[in-house]
């Protein structure tokens, strides 16, 4: 034989030894080594898992009264890879020919499908793919369009100039033009389009307790495939603070599909239902609500003012009855969002004026430095020594209880000083100024209170300036004075709820500390019960059959920008409550900066007047007995402040 093709003969058996010696490493690789690894990529090619999305909670009043509910809506998303695989699209155009033969109605199912196969093979080896592509979009289309709100050049301008292989042509359809749209892809074999449940929140009076109540949104999430998902999510209000609770827990179906993106039968599918979130039951009522909106807008449309708010609190528990700021928002449609979300009454930090000098009174009284018909001299002008306190509104010898009623700067100056600056500032702070209130709401102002170092700032404190407050820790002050001198943890939650009605927590009220005694506290209702009788600076305050108690706030406006203070602009306030007797409610009226030539700007002409009309109309909502005999119209009114 000859040597050299011997040799030849010798180098090729070498070169198919070796060869299919490194095939068959290789097959070892895969069946041994790499096996876990390959079934679990081709286990993952075919396998599908579905989110089923998890009804979120309910939002309800105290009277159970919805306030945010969720409805079952779905997405539409375009999967290109399927969208334009031709072997996928020609079952569509299959279809098509299938149907139209006089005998398809008469075919049972399984009939159908065989029918549809076989026109399938020939049209793939009769169409090119371009052609199968373009008939089955085009056919997509026209059937796809209309049900999803779209024209057909919208739909296949979206589809053709979209970039990504998966995204959602449409979002929030309601569940049964969902359905309908299910049925027409499955009806027609048309691949490339899937369906995404969904919850939408929906709120039943999107105009009512918009900084309390919240809203959702949308949070995109990567599914393991990588395909893109949203989930609604809390994002402000009550909505994002109870969202451990209100979310539940989302449920997932898994299955197994063929080639053709099919479900395989007989598959053994995994379930896990989804868990629906509680029920979250509010402290508010949607009444009370209505009422203290309805006020605050004709008040601020009267007195030409943009800013303001109006907080209603029971004094014996702490719970929020209503809250409402402004500017506002629509919760559905969430126009003008970024300018009006701005919580006036929990973000809000402002000088409150004579508000705030029930915080040297009481605890004058409540150290039994004084007693209600201790006089003092009250002059119109006061010098100290590096500086001066002055008073327009009334001077000579004033008691207690009518340095109270006449909002007296210098009388309460006077108590601050016997209090000293040690103890003035431990009611400061336990009357919870400089501190949240722990209301379940997010963005809280904690405000400022730091202790004065200089007279002048500790004088300035003691009648509304030098202080930082917010409207709800002035609600809350005031319920203080209102009950047993305790100071309430103000509660906005009141409970948490199962569908089946079940509750699974309760939030009690909760107390922080005792303030002021409650011989104090009545002696203190006593003193304010004057400032909304004749000579008090609150007489629009009134409300007609009760005794009513309260203070007039009137602060110029701080510049937090510039420093110093706005000339001409001023922050006005009123917090009362009643019956005096046993208070029922607090209401705490605040506007910023009224522009209004109608009347001097004073706490006692504009924010006064706001509370009476609250006041009257909850006096009825509540079904509160009547105390006094109503009085003749005509009585004098004299000048407020």
């Amino acid at each position: 034989m000859n040597r050299a093709f011997q040799t030849r003969c010798i180098f090729l058996c070498l070169v198919i030894v070796s060869l299919l010696s490194g095939l068959s490493a290789r097959l070892v690789q895969i069946q041994l080594v790499d096996r876990q690894r390959y079934a679990a990529s081709s286990a993952k090619a075919f396998h599908r898992v579905e989110r089923l999305p998890a009804i979120r909670g309910m939002t309800v009043d105290r009277n159970g009264e919805p306030i945010a509910k969720s409805i079952p809506v779905s997405s539409v998303f375009v999967d290109k890879n399927h969208l334009f695989d031709p072997k996928l699209a020609s079952f569509g155009l299959a279809f098509i020919e299938a149907s139209e033969d006089a005998s398809w109605k008469t075919l049972k199912a399984e009939d159908r499908v065989r029918r549809i196969y076989s026109l399938r093979g020939a049209i793939l080896s009769r169409e090119s793919p371009d052609v199968i592509l373009q008939k089955h979009l085009a056919r997509a289309i026209s059937l796809l369009a209309r049900p999803l709100g779209m024209k057909r050049e919208e739909m296949r301008a979206a589809i053709e100039t979209n970039k990504a292989k998966w995204f959602a042509i449409a979002k929030d359809i309601p569940e049964d033009n969902a359905e309908r749209l299910r049925e027409i892809v499955d009806e027609n074999y048309l691949h490339g389009f899937a369906f995404e449940n969904s919850i939408k929140r929906w709120y039943t009076n999107p105009n009512l307790a918009t900084h309390l109540s919240g809203f959702t949104g949308e949070v995109e999430e990567k599914l393991e495939d990588g395909k893109t998902t949203y989930r609604m999510a809390g994002r402000f209000g009550i909505e994002y603070t109870q969202e451990e609770f209100l979310a539940g827990r989302d449920g997932r179906r898994e299955h197994r599909r063929d080639t053709r993106g099919m479900i395989i039968p007989g598959k053994v599918n995994s379930l896990l239902p989804p868990r629906a979130g509680l029920n979250v039951k509010l402290t508010i009522d949607l009444g009370m609500q209505a009422i203290v909106e309805e006020e605050l807008d004709a008040g601020l449309a009267e007195f030409i003012a943009n800013r303001g708010a109006v907080i209603v609190m029971d004094p014996k528990t702490g719970e929020v009855l209503a809250m409402a700021s402004r500017p506002h928002f629509n919760l559905n449609d969430k126009k003008d969002l970024q300018e009006n979300s701005f919580n006036y009454a929990i973000q809000a930090k402002y000088e409150p004026g004579s508000t705030i000098k029930i915080l040297a009174t009481a605890g004058a009284l409540n150290e039994k430095l004084v007693t209600p018909i201790t006089v003092f001299h009250c002059p119109s002008f006061l010098q100290e020594k590096k500086f001066s306190v002055k008073d327009s509104h009334s001077s000579g010898m004033l008691t207690f209880e009518q340095i109270i009623q006449k909002s007296n700067n210098i009388g309460c100056w006077k108590m601050a000083k016997q209090l000293g600056v040690k103890r003035y500032y431990n009611y400061v702070h336990g009357f919870g100024f400089g501190e949240r209130t722990g209301i379940q709401l997010s963005g809280e102002n904690p405000g400022t209170a730091a202790v004065a170092t200089l007279p002048i700032d500790f004088s300035r404190s003691a009648y509304g300036y030098f202080i930082g407050v917010t409207p709800i820790q002035m609600a809350n002050a005031y319920c203080v004075i209102a009950g047993d001198g305790r100071l309430w943890k103000p509660t906005i939650v009141r409970s948490l709820i199962a569908n089946d009605g079940t509750v699974v927590d309760e939030f009690l009220p909760e107390s922080r500390r005792q303030v002021i005694s409650p011989a104090t506290a009545e002696k203190m209702r006593a003193a304010m019960h004057k400032v909304t009788q004749l000579g008090g600076t609150a007489q629009k305050a009134c409300v007609a059959g009760y005794k009513v108690c309260g203070k007039t706030g009137t602060a110029v406006l701080h510049d937090p920008k510039r420093g110093g203070y706005v000339n001409g602009s001023y922050v006005v306030s009123f917090a009362g409550f009643m019956p005096a007797d046993d208070p029922a409610f607090v209401c705490y009226v605040v506007i910023e900066d009224p522009k209004t030539t109608e009347v001097t700007r004073y706490g006692g002409t504009i924010a006064a007047p706001i509370f009476s009309k609250i006041a009257t109309r909850l006096a009825a909502h509540m079904n509160l007995t009547p105390t006094e005999p109503i009085p003749n119209s005509g009585a004098p009114i004299a000048k407020s402040y």
